[in-house]
């Protein structure tokens, strides 16, 4: 069976950091359109970032200048680098795998379960 795995969820302060992983079993995650989604409470799932074949990257705006998607094709794995994070970036967040037309949309066909991510003091 086909499974994305989001590891490196947790607790953290505003302004810290965390990195999130997405591991892929039985799935060739350079051969596809990596994203990240999140998801608060009472919210509708959102694009994060995403990442191409190529590698081009695209982020929504509340993230620019904090988050950074990568790949590591030799591990299988898209990586998630959150900086300075804020309260408002509480919400479990997901990886997803697929040929989207619009990159931070929710076209893709392969999601993780998600991984709660929470920033407060």
């Amino acid at each position: 069976q086909l499974q994305l795995v989001e590891s490196g969820g947790g607790l953290v302060q505003p302004g810290g950091s965390l990195r999130l992983s997405c591991a892929a079993s039985r799935l060739t995650l350079s051969h596809y359109t990596i994203g990240w989604f999140r998801q608060a409470p009472g919210k509708e799932r959102e694009g994060v970032t995403c990442i191409s074949t190529y590698g081009s990257t695209y982020y929504a705006d509340s993230v620019k200048g904090r988050f950074t998607i990568s790949r590591d094709n030799a591990k299988n794995t898209v990586f998630l680098q959150m900086n300075s994070l804020k309260p408002e970036d509480t919400a479990v967040y997901y990886c997803a795998a697929g040929f989207p037309r619009v990159c931070l949309s929710r076209q893709y066909d392969y999601w993780g379960q998600g991984i709660q991510v929470t920033v407060s003091s």
